[in-house]
């Protein structure tokens, strides 16, 4: 009952970290990847030393590629992102590379997306996040369609898209600090890892209230707010110890993973976390919210 008593504060909690969340998207933005603005992604490695980014760019520069971006990948490695790249700039660009290098240059991949191709991939990933959530909202309402008392079913699936708008929120928020300082970029992995954490948050939050409808059922407790409370204490420690489980795994894939991987892994484990904090501590107080303001409105008529 510990999270029901205290249900102020863990959803005035939520709203400071949703509000602080759109604040950095606000200020920061988000680095969109070749994927969605199109462009150019060219890795090369060396066989002996590298040279430093600086010596790059230098070489890169009379070449008119336009900004070009550089970041070191593994011990050997490069990866080059620049603007559309056509086959003999490409051949020039490994060509600069080679002839200005004791070492041998190899090209390990090259990756090119026009502009109209990275545009129609911005829709299809806009519809797509769009048609999980409708989708998502479509199914709660049908699965709680007999649940009536003393909450409408309508308004668990109410609760469950403002839980899935909190989970998506906080995590791209703190994709735009990560983007701000370390240029980490929005590709289609990024788009995975929404629709991921969507479909973990939404099963955690229907766990709970599944529990919830049962004991409603039961008449497990004299009052919502107890069976709310008691619904907490018999399916928390499940949840939690699911979610710890596969972030330990995501975050092993961050730090020992490819680098191509990394802000995947890293996503998906702050919309692990945050999508199991949401469904303990802003699902339930929540519905015990709205069944106390119900409660309030019919006393004063």
């Amino acid at each position: 009952m510990f999270i029901i008593n205290h249900k102020k504060f863990f959803i005035g909690f939520s709203v400071f970290l949703v509000l602080a969340s759109v604040a950095l998207i606000t200020i920061f933005g988000l680095n969109l990847g070749i994927d969605f603005k199109g462009g150019s992604l060219t890795e090369v490695s060396y066989a002996g030393v590298r040279p430093d980014v600086t010596a790059i760019q230098e070489i890169i520069e009379p070449l008119d590629l336009g900004e070009a971006l550089i970041q070191p990948s593994g011990t050997d490695s490069f990866f080059i992102k620049t603007r559309y790249l056509s086959e003999a700039e490409r051949v020039a660009l490994l060509g600069s590379l080679s002839n200005n290098s004791i070492e041998q240059v190899t090209e390990k991949s090259f990756n090119s997306i026009g502009p109209s191709v990275g545009t129609e991939l911005k829709k299809k990933a806009i519809m797509s996040m769009i048609f999980v959530i409708l989708a998502i909202i479509t199914f709660i309402a049908f699965s709680f369609r007999g649940v009536s008392r003393p909450v409408s079913s309508w308004k668990y699936g109410l609760i469950a898209v403002v839980t899935l708008l909190h989970d998506i929120i906080i995590p791209v928020g703190v994709f735009a600090l990560l983007s701000h300082y370390s240029g980490a970029e929005v590709d289609t992995l990024f788009v995975v890892a929404i629709l991921t954490v969507l479909g973990i948050s939404v099963a955690d939050t229907i766990v709970v209230f599944d529990r919830v409808r049962e004991n409603i059922k039961d008449n497990f407790a004299p009052t919502f707010r107890e069976i709310v409370g008691h619904s907490l204490t018999q399916v928390y420690q499940r949840s939690i110890n699911t979610s710890l489980t596969v972030i330990i795994v995501l975050l092993s894939l961050y730090f020992f993973g490819p680098s191509s991987t990394k802000n995947f892994a890293l996503m998906l484990t702050a919309g692990m976390f945050f999508g199991t904090y949401s469904s303990i501590f802003l699902a339930s107080p929540l519905l015990v919210w709205i069944e106390e303001r119900q409660a309030k409105r019919a006393l004063k008529k």
